[in-house]
């Protein structure tokens, strides 16, 4: 693409984009910087990747046409405060903290910057992400085009407007962590049943991967597969009974409106 990608801030996520971009020869090595609070994690970066360290921010937002912020939300402030006037004038500014809007990063830059807010879910280190995207009004249609094409080969890259990205963090951004205590439990009710742990984790985790690619590949809706496998009088249909006793639809709608109100709260 021959464009210099910076990374301030480099932990899981960054590291897995950092990976996807290397691995789909998106960008070289030598045009990538890092800048990372901790010396140890950007030399391992450098050993690993054999991208480029920079000695303080201000070198990666001088250097960078494409930069990624990857520290936490309270370091937004102090970070962007500290590269403003090293930003180049076309630089696409990729933010992705929870609570962290494209309007605080304007206040804090100044207007006219090219301002990307994203919100990717941790399966991006397995290259099966969903990424939500919002753009300032700064960018045209071929900027932004730039951006989804350094985010597809880890992720289905979702554009939408920012004021839904609150409900993207319900249901993808936290919700990994919904089907892994899905999965957990699964998996406890096959060695309650005399099933080896590794067993039940494998097979678990298998189930829930092809029911999901069911529901991508055959564009059918999920209550009609559901139906699919409930035999009259069958085993299915005795547990998805107890499922609904015991609340399992409130359950999970519940807990994206919690996790939807406490993203808001963070965005105040």
């Amino acid at each position: 693409m021959g464009k210099n990608i910076g990374f301030i801030g480099c932990g899981n996520m960054g590291k897995a984009i950092l990976r996807g971009l290397l691995e789909a020869q998106m960008v070289l090595p030598k045009e990538v910087m890092v800048s990372t609070k901790r010396g140890e994690t950007s030399r391992l970066l450098a050993d690993t990747f054999g991208v480029q360290v920079a000695k303080d921010n201000g070198q990666v937002a001088h250097f960078s046409q494409v930069l990624f912020l990857g520290v936490k939300p309270f370091q937004y402030e102090d970070v962007l405060r500290e590269i403003r006037q090293e930003l180049k004038e076309h630089t696409l500014i990729i933010g992705m903290a929870a609570g962290i809007t494209l309007d605080k990063m304007e206040k804090i830059l100044g207007s006219g910057h090219k301002l990307v807010k994203i919100m990717p879910n941790t399966p991006v280190m397995v290259k099966e992400g969903v990424t939500a995207m919002s753009c300032s009004n700064a960018l045209t249609e071929e900027e932004k085009e730039v951006v989804r094409a350094l985010l597809r080969p880890i992720s289905t890259v979702v554009d939408i407007e920012e004021k839904h990205m609150d409900v993207i963090t319900g249901i993808a951004g936290s919700s990994p962590a919904y089907v892994y205590q899905f999965i957990e439990a699964m998996a406890d009710a096959g060695v309650k049943n005399g099933l080896p742990r590794k067993e039940a984790y494998e097979i678990s985790a298998k189930a829930v991967l092809g029911a999901a690619k069911m529901v991508l590949e055959t564009g059918l809706h999920p209550g009609v597969l559901k139906d699919m496998v409930t035999s009259p009088g069958g085993t299915t249909i005795a547990a998805v009974a107890k499922l609904e006793e015991k609340g399992l639809r409130h359950a999970v709608i519940s807990a994206v409106d919690v996790c939807v109100e406490k993203s808001k709260e963070l965005s105040q």
